[in-house]
């Protein structure tokens, strides 16, 4: 500020030098006899414009100066108010930490609570009908029920009690009959009510003598040796078989949730754990056999191979790093992160989440990143955005200019897969404030509108086929000059249109139909690539279908 005064003064002395510069003019011009006063006023002009340019360059600095500070101003508030977000999204995560934490400790509280305690509820099991017992003691097995806890000194009692299947009673004596052949025909003849049977299949479980040997019986015939892996792919029978063998596994774990640990010994004893162990042993080999198709993240094969070590808890009988290596196959599967966690391959995620992007799959890293909350690590914007960018190199012929019609389509329908791809994802993960949504909608709404066009134009350039005459004389030749039959029977055009399925991109639903290979069986009447159970991210569709 004092230099800013000390300029300001020194120009507004500048019309006091003027002034003296006159006098001293005058003077000079007393003493010579040509008078000067053409030459006085050129000075004059030229140091009035030079004063007049001083003080418009010092009013720019001025502003300048202002202009600064106010953008110094702006800037602090911006970082004080980052520094504030920065220090609530930690007091929020050590805020979630500390939950987690109590949540585990409390868990682990419980668990040692009832281990070292097992019989702790057996005086309300065998009093429970004695009207002298303490209230407490009669309210707990109600409090087990509602939970859907069973006890082991409960179990064989509840298989002899009637099971309550509502929509689907012959469930139960399937289970308790133990026939594996039997509940694959009925899952493959009411596989349109998919999600009903799989809330159901638990319950009917629990009907079973043995649970975890039926759910193993089912198994037979995953892999049929007498066919390729090639073949197998195309088989819908056996594709429906695989996909009934994972939810029966499914549904067995989610059994053995709402069991006690008495309860699972009881259910998964050492001779059937062993038994499962054999299954997963004679698998493995299997899973280096997989074809490209595999490496698109919707692997029926490692994802049975992965669900059968999760239900049976026999993952720590095998190498863990090579466990991790199999998340990729079946990384647009719906169960992955359960899976993982289940699996204890949680630790292993950054590593799994690397090679996904590194083999273009990021929507599939993004997922995990959100699942296992690992978003900082591996920013979902970023990851987006370099997988649209990647997407356009890749789906770019090298010779744009001489590209065929049907390359360019090809290329214009790699790019709407991507985008929608993108935009489902920003829709799941609720990205829109960070990722603008309107030029990509944009972009699909033109390639979409490209895409109708040429389906139109194709439709009138196509050459119509003869019709039969009606009188039934066929295709004969044409007469001409016959002006009776010239507008009798007019060009008809196509009065059922193939429709154009061009509606919004969403995950697939459940698709599951399934059965054995067994003679009788009876045939599934849906494509191979056909996912009743609604078991994999759709996003990337090219890659599955």
């Amino acid at each position: 500020m004092e230099d800013t005064q000390s300029v300001a003064t020194l120009m507004d002395s500048t019309t006091s030098k003027i002034q003296q510069l006159q006098k001293a003019f005058a003077e000079l011009e007393s003493h010579r006899a040509v008078t000067l006063n053409l030459q006085w006023k050129q000075l004059e002009e030229h140091f009035n414009g030079l004063q007049k340019s001083l003080k418009r360059r010092f009013t720019e600095l001025e502003d300048q100066e202002k202009e600064f500070e106010t953008k110094i101003v702006q800037s602090t508030e911006i970082l004080e108010k980052r520094q504030a977000a920065v220090i609530a999204k930690e007091q929020s995560s050590l805020q979630r930490l500390q939950e987690k934490r109590d949540a585990a400790v409390s868990a682990i509280s419980i668990a040692l609570e009832k281990h070292r305690s097992p019989c702790s509820v057996e005086p309300t099991v065998i009093n429970c009908e004695v009207e002298d017992e303490p209230s407490v003691l009669e309210e707990k097995p109600d409090n087990l029920t509602e939970i859907g806890l069973v006890t082991g000194d409960t179990w064989k009692s509840f298989q002899d009690s009637v099971v309550e299947v509502k929509s689907y009673p012959e469930l139960v004596n399937l289970c308790r009959n133990m026939d594996s052949e039997g509940l694959h025909k009925f899952i493959s003849d009411n596989r349109k009510n998919l999600a009903a049977l799989r809330e159901e299949i638990p319950l009917a479980l629990r009907a079973s003598t043995n649970p975890a040997s039926l759910v193993l019986d089912s198994l037979h015939g995953f892999y049929n040796s007498d066919m390729s892996i090639s073949d197998a792919k195309k088989d819908a029978n056996l594709l429906g078989l695989r996909r009934t063998c994972i939810m029966l596994l499914e549904c067995l774990s989610t059994l053995l949730n709402t069991l006690d640990t008495d309860s699972i010994s009881s259910i998964i004893s050492e001779n059937t754990r062993g038994r499962a162990k054999a299954i997963a042993e004679e698998w493995n080999p299997k899973l280096d056999e997989l074809d490209v198709d595999a490496n698109n993240g919707n692997s029926l094969e490692a994802h049975a191979f992965l669900q059968l070590l999760a239900t049976f808890s026999i993952s720590s009988n095998f190498n863990q790093e090579n466990l991790s290596k199999l998340i990729p196959m079946v990384s647009r599967r719906r169960q992955t992160a359960d899976l993982c966690r289940s699996l204890g391959l949680s630790d292993r995620m950054p590593g799994v989440i690397d090679v996904l992007i590194n083999n273009g799959r990021h929507i599939d890293a993004v997922n995990l990143a959100f699942a296992f909350e690992l978003t900082e690590q591996f920013p979902p914007v970023s990851l987006l955005k370099s997988y649209l960018n990647e997407a356009s190199k890749a789906s770019t012929p090298s010779n744009s200019g001489n590209a065929s019609p049907t390359v360019q389509n090809d290329v214009n329908e790699k790019e709407l897969s991507a985008l929608k791809a993108v935009l489902k994802c920003i829709e799941d993960h609720k990205l829109e404030e960070q990722y603008l949504v309107d030029p990509l909608q944009k972009r699909v709404h033109q390639l979409e509108k490209a895409k109708s066009d040429k389906k139109k134009a194709t439709e009138v350039t196509k050459p119509q086929s003869k019709r039969p005459r009606p009188n039934g004389v066929g295709n004969g030749p044409r007469v001409n000059n016959v002006v009776t039959e010239k507008n009798f029977y007019p060009r008809m055009t196509d009065r059922y249109p193939q429709p154009v399925y061009d509606g919004p991109y969403a995950y697939p639903g459940p698709t599951n139909t399934h059965v054995p290979s067994f003679i009788g069986a009876p045939a599934y009447n849906f494509s191979p690539g056909h996912d009743f159970f609604g078991n994999g991210y759709h996003y990337q569709a090219p890659y599955l279908h």
